[in-house]
């Protein structure tokens, strides 16, 4: 091995799978989180009230949580690319289908519909990216790769804003109705794509150059022999480490703050500027998630570059509860969206370095279960995120959030082999 061999594979590896499952993740979020926008018109067209409407955003979850472990598990067994395709095209479709709602019965059903479909497609990810990527470099692949988040945010919403705009009353059809059907088809397309596209792991890399995909599979399996000599075999009972339920309950903090943003952005925008149209609002919006792009990008590359984790989760975290804080506070409008901005870059922020630990305690089944078990359980916040914020309002969001960054300093550096050592061994 030369450092030139390992920094051409890792780039090659890098232009070859973060942009495609980066556009997947936009896929996702636009997916996911257009409810949000449609609220603008749809809770009053299907006669909900805001309560109603809160606890169907909500719904998405709980088939999202039943069914996220045993679709981790499948996708380990059958390979990422049969699974992930299979679950793009599934939500995409339900996605679409959304526009059927009728009542709060069908909403409801479509949401947890759409949960189902969904399930399993972000550990999915999480976990294949630990079978491509050293340790080392995690934290930056994840950022990269979770920049989708912010780039959905900063394009979906002012095109939503424009398709709710322009597409009202078209072939008899709300805006909202031609949102979820305009936006869920793409993802059925890209779905049949990955197919073609993704490999399962190393070894199926024929894209690669011989000798840079043997140092790849050997790298690999180097990292995951260390990882199970460090912390233990892998079994499916190390899903159960005290470890693994300490970051399902940061993960709870961030999975509350950045749902009831999802949910409810485009309407705190609203209020702060009651004269805009859905295309303005969608405009406005997309400044806390253009901030959010530059600030995980910043601290994922510093997280990796210095081997440090917790203080950048923790940081990030507290940013996140300032940022909360003024948006309550706001005398102004100004105020108001610099806390916003504030909130969404922390939030986002937590994410690339936040991901990096599971893998590095947990390996083969433990790590695709454990990774699931921490995004299902700690997604038990994303079902009462936006009922959180409608009754509790903006201050709970920052003392949620205040305590995701107490419990992140909590974090003991001993328990995770962080990237500094990984490369002293390699050394």
């Amino acid at each position: 091995m030369t450092p030139e061999l390992e920094r051409a594979t890792l780039r090659a590896v890098a232009w070859r799978i973060v942009p495609f499952i980066g556009l997947l993740y936009v896929l996702n979020i636009l997916d996911r989180a257009n409810v949000g926008f449609a609220r603008l018109s749809m809770q009053a067209d299907l006669g909900l009230s805001q309560a109603a409407f809160d606890l169907g955003y909500g719904m998405f979850y709980l088939g999202y949580l039943l069914f996220e472990v045993p679709s981790n598990l499948l996708m380990k067994r059958l390979g990422a690319r049969i699974w992930i395709a299979r679950i793009m095209i599934t939500w995409g479709l339900v996605s679409a289908a959304t526009m059927f709602a009728r009542d709060v019965w069908t909403f409801y059903a479509l949401r947890i519909l759409l949960g189902v479909a969904e399930a399993g497609f972000f550990p999915g990810i999480i976990y294949y990216l630990s079978n491509w990527f050293p340790d080392r470099e995690r934290a930056k692949m994840t950022a990269f790769f979770m920049l989708a988040i912010g780039v959905s945010n900063v394009l979906g919403n002012p095109i939503s804003g424009g398709i709710m705009d322009h597409f009202h009353g078209v072939s008899g059809l709300a805006g909202w109705q031609w949102l979820f059907l305009l936006e869920g088809l793409p993802t059925v397309l890209v779905g049949v794509a990955v197919l073609f596209y993704l490999n399962d792991a190393p070894r199926d890399a024929r894209w690669l150059a011989d000798d840079r995909r043997e140092w790849l599979i050997q790298r690999m399996a180097e990292e995951d022999r260390l990882r199970r000599q460090h912390h233990g075999p892998d079994r499916w009972q190390a899903m159960l480490q005290a470890r693994v339920w300490l970051l399902i309950a940061i993960y709870f903090t961030v999975a509350v703050g950045s749902n009831a943003g999802g949910a409810y952005f485009p309407t705190l925008v609203k209020k702060q500027f009651p004269d805009t149209t859905n295309l303005q609002i969608g405009l406005l919006t997309a400044l806390p998630h253009l901030c959010a792009i530059v600030a995980m990008s910043l601290v994922g590359i510093r997280s990796d570059r210095t081997g440090e984790r917790r203080w950048h989760l923790a940081g990030s975290a507290l940013a996140a509860a300032l940022g909360w804080s003024v948006v309550a506070w706001g005398p102004s409008p100004l105020l108001a969206m610099i806390g916003l901005c504030l909130a969404q870059a922390g939030m986002m922020s937590m994410l690339p370095v936040f991901w990096t630990l599971p893998s590095v305690f947990l390996s083969g089944t433990a790590a695709a279960g454990g990774i699931a078990l921490i995004n299902s359980v700690a997604n038990i916040g994303g079902f009462f995120a936006a009922s959180i914020l409608g009754q509790f309002g903006l201050w709970a969001m920052a003392g949620i959030l205040f305590a995701g960054a107490i419990l992140a300093a909590a974090v003991i550096r001993g328990s995770f082999l962080s990237p500094e050592k990984v490369k002293n061994r390699y050394e």
